[in-house]
């Protein structure tokens, strides 16, 4: 079975995306920080709703009925004028 790492990984090439661009949209400080996430393959839903948004996809659940929800991710912080 496929690792969600894995499946990131695929969808960042898919996409043509670099995982530095992935650290920053992630508020990662390093590319240990993304490293560790990948060898660990620890993704909170939160993660994923963000990587999905990075790439211009949604992530959610889609019920036997056909219904689908969606999973949000956070709203940005707009940055404030000094």
């Amino acid at each position: 079975m496929a690792t969600t790492t894995s499946k990131v990984k695929m969808l960042l090439g898919y996409y043509g995306r670099k995982q530095i661009d992935l650290i920053e949209c992630l508020g990662m400080g390093s590319k240990q920080s993304l490293n560790n996430k990948f060898s660990q393959d620890r993704w909170s839903a939160q993660d994923l709703a963000i990587v999905a948004d990075f790439l211009g996809c949604k992530v959610g659940f889609i019920l036997p009925d056909g219904t689908t929800i969606y999973l949000d991710p956070p709203e940005k912080k707009e940055e404030e004028e000094p």
